[in-house]
């Protein structure tokens, strides 16, 4: 498996992302020590698409209960990125 893949973990499919398809920018869940150039990178490989500029947002995770259980678990933290492209779509089917 390539290293781009190990760093782009999947796409984001939200009402967000589709408001934000409109101005050429998608929302990908990355790996949480990935740079903006790595992202970049690896979407320019996988896509095959030019990138103009990445801006990256840490998620928290959130605290749940499971059950009757008297303690909270907490899910994961993880990094999202929304990618701007320069030209060209790409295509989430």
């Amino acid at each position: 498996m390539s290293k781009a893949y190990e760093i782009i973990r999947n796409i984001l499919v939200t009402e967000k992302s589709a408001v934000l398809k409109e101005a050429n920018q998608y929302a990908f869940k990355v790996a949480p020590k990935a740079t903006k150039l790595e992202v970049a990178d690896a979407i320019e490989e996988i896509y095959g698409v030019k990138v103009k500029s990445v801006n990256i947002i840490h998620c928290k995770g959130k605290m749940k209960r499971s059950g009757r259980s008297p303690r909270p678990g907490k899910r994961p933290d993880w990094k999202k990125a929304v990618i701007s492209l320069a030209e060209g779509s790409i295509d989430l089917a």
